[in-house]
């Protein structure tokens, strides 16, 4: 697990260490930052989140340098000298120290600690709140607790088009399903025409 911050600030999540990248201790990295030219500079220091097996557990990474190969990251560290050392720290999760007071740069971006417990809101009434952020590769998934259990709404702006941290909430208008179920439909005349696959004919056909 990622080490504790200091009072006044915050752990974010900022990159994952995906493979190693040639015979010199480089490592490919997943971004979860929209700035990586402030998080990833020479000299910045990530705390790591490594299984407690690991013998990275506890440690922390110094940059030395990021490239761009391909439009992948690509990341040196100190006390990384080669390919069998950047194995090892595969997986591993980089996390920076950040006051909490601080704002993103970007529009609409916000660090995981803003939105966790945010209100939310569909059509003005309260129908959660936000738990917990996870920064997938296609996008980010907001975890919403409810009175029924957890719901998983993709953070992307059709479904959550509002924002307010200053009022605490966040808007949703979800599709019909999503935070709650669907009745059975018993009239089955509207089914799709299915060809001999069993696969919806398309109108080409």
């Amino acid at each position: 697990m990622a080490a504790a911050a200091k009072p006044n600030r915050t752990q974010l999540r900022v990159g994952r260490l995906v493979k190693a990248h040639g015979l010199k201790g480089a490592l490919k990295v997943e971004l979860y930052t929209d700035d990586p030219a402030r998080r990833f500079t020479p000299g910045a220091t990530f705390t790591l989140q490594v299984p407690t097996t690991s013998e990275w557990h506890g440690k922390s990474l110094e940059l030395v340098e990021l490239r761009w190969y391909n439009t992948h990251a690509v990341a040196f560290f100190k006390d990384v000298p080669d390919r069998t050392a950047a194995e090892t720290l595969v997986k591993a999760i980089l996390w920076v120290e950040q006051e909490t007071e601080e704002l993103p740069t970007e529009e609409d971006a916000w660090y995981d600690h803003q939105l966790v417990g945010l209100a939310v809101l569909r059509d003005g009434v309260r129908v959660g709140t936000v738990s917990q952020i996870d920064h997938l590769p296609a996008q980010d998934l907001l975890t919403v607790a409810t009175e029924t259990g957890d719901v998983l709404v993709p953070f992307v702006k059709e479904i959550v088009p509002a924002v307010d941290i200053a009022a605490g909430t966040l808007t949703v208008t979800p599709p019909p399903g999503l935070f709650e179920q669907l009745p059975d439909d018993e009239d089955h005349d509207d089914a799709p025409v299915t060809g001999d696959s069993g696969t919806p004919a398309s109108e080409s056909e």
